[in-house]
């Protein structure tokens, strides 16, 4: 095997070893192969990158709805075979199972994040204040109940390589979630050809109504790990994002 056809990853790898595997699932996206797995590195094959285009992109959104119907036993549980301690990027990430979205986003994924930041200095009062307030209107806002939805759980555009297949997934913080998130991410950073991704996605699974006014409520997360790991330019941004929830509920 020639080393410059492969990335190796050091470290715990078991929870990206486990969510790899748990994304392949049949009409989903291609997700990077995995040849080999050990218990402090992890090896995988090093892809052709292209261009994307709006079929691709399209097709894209098809796969990646069929990911999510894939389904997980709860929301937060982990991959099969995965720790409950994981990692987002650099910072921590729980994968603890619980029964109800809202609840459980509040609980694992932005009240964390939201006391590190702000201990951090990453966030300042107003902007702690107002994802407060989200955090205690949360049953008011988090629209329709869903199932718990098979994501890649950190898919921003850079987890996401344009090769041969299609748009790749690699990188993942797989868990059991709400498929809003996952599109929300999507929409945080800028995504090639985003309009077709989500409109093959509706066509193929439909969103419920609203979705669109919530995409800053499940930027949330991401905003506030971002504040974590990078600084208070993202947190101002989770603060601005809170308040559009609030102002639009």
């Amino acid at each position: 095997m020639s080393a410059d056809r492969v990335v190796v990853k050091h470290g715990d790898v078991r929870a990206e070893a486990a969510g790899l595997a748990w994304l392949v699932v049949p009409g989903g996206p291609p997700v990077v192969p995995v040849l080999e797995v050990h218990p402090d590195r992890l090896v995988l094959a090093r892809l052709d990158e292209v261009g994307a285009d709006p079929a691709a992109a399209e097709r894209f959104g098809r796969q990646l709805a069929y990911l999510h119907a894939a389904g997980a036993p709860a929301f937060g549980a982990p991959p099969p075979g995965g720790p409950a301690e994981a990692t987002i990027g650099r910072a921590p990430m729980r994968n603890e199972p619980a029964p109800a979205w809202p609840q459980w986003y509040v609980r694992d994924r932005v009240l964390p994040y939201l006391r590190a930041a702000r201990d951090a200095g990453s966030i300042g009062a107003a902007d702690t204040a107002a994802v407060e307030q989200v955090c205690e209107r949360i049953a008011e806002l988090a629209g329709p109940p869903e199932p718990p939805a098979r994501l890649h759980g950190d898919l921003w555009s850079g987890n996401v390589l344009w090769t041969a297949e299609g748009g790749t997934l690699i990188d993942p913080a797989a868990h059991g979630g709400h498929r809003e998130t996952d599109l929300a991410m999507l929409a945080l950073f800028g995504f090639p050809y985003l309009d077709a991704v989500l409109r093959a996605y509706h066509e193929t699974t439909p969103l419920a109504d609203g979705w669109r006014e919530r995409v800053p409520l499940h930027q949330l997360f991401p905003l506030l790990v971002h504040a974590v790991l990078f600084g208070a330019g993202y947190g101002r941004q989770a603060g601005a994002a809170a308040r559009t929830v609030l102002a639009t509920a």
